[in-house]
């Protein structure tokens, strides 16, 4: 009987994932009782060849149980929970989309999630998503500015007069991007801009057509892997006292390095970093949520995080709530208190040192 409900599921879930998920709307969507009323689950991500979308993927498995059965060597989700890694275009596009109400969560760099919940900065304009709530702190995503090796790009300040793509409007890349500009005294006239997602601009890199794009994800990130299989590429150090101050002014960004080897032929590169946060809103049910939670920090999640990606290594329990910028969601809340999470890191900030 368990397979068979297992089957079933397993056959919705195809069919929603065939249909591309358009017909969808805005909260919990739930489907038919044929298939236990299963709850549908959106984690918007970014472009395939960044980092989101893998590591988005792996989370979901380990939070779905759409069969509601936990079965020796079973990654043991939430009973009745179907989790699925949906595309976008990034940062800003995922934090709109759970404000409307057209996914659940997403995954959202830190700078961009406390601008948008402040209703500053990028988001100065629209005024404040006040509705967003924070699951997670997850991993640092660093800075990659990718140049063709025989493009004379060394710094960011040779990308003057240089075709660079800055990502996509809704993308997180694109918000960064601009601050590094700003920092080194460049400006979208001063170049010969696209916006591009990465896996296009990598594309158009290969073919000559461009000499420079950025990307903010966490390393190994699949597209640069993929244009280091087709040409020989560098990364731009985004170094000195400019990104100094860029700091300063901006507290959710960090210096940071590359390792040498990350990318093949690449050696070590100074840049910088942000952190990567999975957020919600106020209104998915806190059942859901602590649910998520209690499944995520498994020892079974543990195991399918550490082997799927290099990056899921570094989403952790004992960093799960560093630099959130938004208010906990309350499903949240109440599991990191009941696992003393909250009140072990409210003693280490009164810590002296």
């Amino acid at each position: 009987m368990r397979a068979i409900r297992r089957a079933v599921a397993t056959a919705v879930i195809a069919g929603i994932c065939a249909a591309g998920l358009g017909w969808l709307g805005g909260g919990l969507a739930v489907l038919p009782a044929a298939a236990e009323d299963l709850s549908l689950f959106r984690i918007g991500t970014g472009g395939i060849g960044g980092t989101y979308y893998p590591i988005a993927g792996l989370v979901a498995q380990a939070i779905s149980n759409p069969a509601g059965t936990c079965e020796s060597g079973d990654t043991c989700g939430v009973p009745g929970l179907v989790a699925v890694a949906q595309s976008s275009s990034g940062s800003v596009a995922n934090v709109k989309d759970i404000a409307a109400g057209r996914i659940e969560s997403g995954f959202v760099q830190s700078d961009v999630a406390f601008w948008a919940y402040a209703g500053t900065n990028a988001f100065a304009d629209e005024g404040r998503l006040n509705s967003l709530r924070a699951i997670a702190n997850l991993y640092p995503e660093s800075f990659h500015l990718v140049v063709r090796r025989d493009s004379g790009i060394g710094r960011v300040g040779d990308l003057a007069g240089k075709r660079v793509a800055l990502d996509q409007a809704g993308s997180g890349t694109l918000v960064g991007a601009r601050l590094v500009l700003e920092a080194f005294g460049l400006t979208e006239q001063t170049l010969e801009v696209s916006y591009l997602k990465s896996d296009d601009a990598m594309d158009k890199l290969a073919a000559g057509e461009l000499d420079a794009f950025f990307l903010i994800a966490g390393y190994p990130a699949k597209v640069v892997q993929w244009a280091g299989e087709q040409m020989e590429i560098s990364l731009v150090p985004i170094s000195g006292p400019e990104t100094a101050t860029l700091v300063k002014l901006n507290p959710f960004l960090q210096k940071d390095s590359i390792p040498a080897g990350v990318y093949g032929g690449v050696g070590a590169v100074e840049t910088l970093s942000v952190a990567a946060q999975w957020i919600t809103r106020n209104d998915v049910s806190a059942e859901t949520i602590y649910g998520i939670l209690d499944a995520l920090w498994r020892s079974d999640a543990r195991r399918l995080l550490d082997r799927g990606h290099a990056k899921g290594r570094s989403i952790r329990l004992d960093t799960a709530l560093e630099g959130i910028g938004l208010p906990l969601h309350e499903g949240a809340l109440q599991f990191y208190q009941d696992i003393g999470l909250i009140e072990r890191q409210r003693a280490a900030d009164r810590a002296p040192g």
